[in-house]
């Protein structure tokens, strides 16, 4: 099955903590710190690959993590970094923020690869801490945790030319006829279920890459049939060639439809219809007599000259050269200048740190305001909060991993007791 949209939850790598130890060696009295800094944690990093073009790998699996950094080590060693998490995508992917829907990066043309989110940066070891006054530093930094971001990934054909239709008007095989592509063709509606490329070699050594644009019927832009899902695959498009059933095999009136798909377009965005726009009559084999130049005309008389109308027939290949000639023509008098969506989200400005670790909460049997969590335990650890610049430190580190705002959430006030384990305090600004 095509996917040309998933969600998944990404996540940085956490930063390794600083090392608290101290140098031991024969026949020195009181070695000095020698604690080393802790890894980097790994990025979470999106990269094109030419090789793919679904978005079906991530349709199972849909949490992706970067390796966190180790802690360090004593001797001054630096603790390994974590490894980065690069997630391959087909060019034309948007990133975008979940629950805003607002665009991250739009891997396409220039961009090929990007770091999404930055992993958390290693602590500094006790190494780093030791003063004059301070030369047993009992404490070290600890690791910035990582990040972590709910993204949904959108592809977007990259293509010139947007083939538009309602089912069975010969869209597949058109495509077929003119490129290298190899649709699946058949004589029931929807028989095109993924959008389809191809390539289409010119004489002068020019050329287009074209995409039928599969299931657009009425209401598709609200969920109806299958357009909605691929909708999106116009955006990038410079020009929309309309595949009306001239013969109007079906029943259908191909004057309406070309009505009908512009409205969907109009809906889903209305600077689609600024576009260049050509019409394909196509089954011109089936008229009998004078009927082509009659349907021909009523369709000129209707769209032209907002709109060129030229009769094909995909069976008997009439028409189909000088219908390629004149979209490569309008391809050359439009600036080429590829649709690029910019960004609007940067994470680095909106996402914040995590560490599911860490709990804040107000003990209301006891009226006290409790700090928990693995981290905040190692740092009591490691601290000599007896020392003013201890003491300072661990402040640093509450403020650092959001501790203080989230005892200001739970409205703490001054004079107020907090608990971290053994360690109670009053609470002032």
């Amino acid at each position: 099955m095509f996917a040309d949209r998933v969600k998944i939850h990404i996540r940085s790598g956490k930063g390794g903590d600083g090392h608290v130890s101290f140098r031991r060696e024969l026949y020195v009295a009181a070695g000095g710190p020698d604690g080393g800094d802790g890894g980097n944690g790994g990025d979470l990093i999106f990269e094109v690959d030419p090789g793919i073009n679904t978005l079906n790998d991530y349709r199972y699996n849909k949490k992706y993590s970067a390796g966190d950094g180790a802690e360090g080590f004593k001797q001054k060693m630096h603790g390994k970094d974590g490894e980065d998490c690069v997630l391959k995508v087909p060019e034309g992917t948007v990133i975008k923020e979940a629950e805003t829907g607002k665009v991250i990066v739009d891997m396409s043309h220039d961009i090929k690869r990007y770091t999404v989110l930055k992993g958390g940066r290693g602590g500094k070891g006790n190494v780093h801490y030791a003063t004059p006054t301070m030369q047993v530093p009992k404490y070290a930094q600890p690791g910035k945790p990582c990040k972590e971001l709910d993204v949904i990934l959108e592809l977007k054909l990259i293509a010139d030319v947007g083939l538009l239709g309602f089912p069975n008007v010969g869209k597949s095989t058109f495509l077929s006829v003119v490129s290298n592509a190899k649709p699946k063709i058949a004589n029931y509606h929807f028989t095109t279920l993924t959008p389809s490329l191809g390539v289409v070699d010119m004489p002068d050594g020019k050329g287009f890459v074209i995409a039928d644009i599969p299931g657009l019927i009425e209401g598709a832009n609200e969920g109806v049939g299958l357009g909605h899902q691929f909708l999106r695959h116009v955006e990038r498009t410079k020009v929309f060639i309309h595949m009306i059933d001239a013969a109007s095999v079906e029943g259908r009136d191909p004057i309406e439809d070309v009505y009908t798909i512009n409205e969907e377009l109009k809906k889903h965005d209305p600077t689609l219809l600024e576009r260049p726009q050509i019409i394909a009559a196509n089954k011109a084999d089936v008229f009998v007599g004078t009927e082509e130049d009659t349907v021909i005309t009523l369709l000129k008389e209707e769209f032209e000259p907002e709109i060129p109308v030229m009769s094909i027939s995909c069976a008997t290949k009439k028409g189909i050269r000088e219908l390629l000639f004149k979209v490569q023509s309008m391809l050359d008098s439009i600036e080429d200048e590829p649709t690029v969506f910019e960004s609007e989200y940067d994470p680095e400005e909106h996402v914040g740190l995590i560490d599911e670790n860490i709990k804040v909460y107000y003990d209301e049997a006891e009226d006290e305001y409790v700090i928990e969590g693995e981290k905040v335990l190692r740092m009591l650890g490691y601290t000599n909060l007896d020392s003013e610049k201890g003491f300072d430190f661990f402040q640093k580190f509450m403020k650092n991993e959001g501790i203080l705002e989230e005892l200001e959430k739970l409205e703490i006030e001054e004079g107020d007791t907090v608990r971290l384990y053994d360690l109670s305090f009053e609470y002032y600004k």
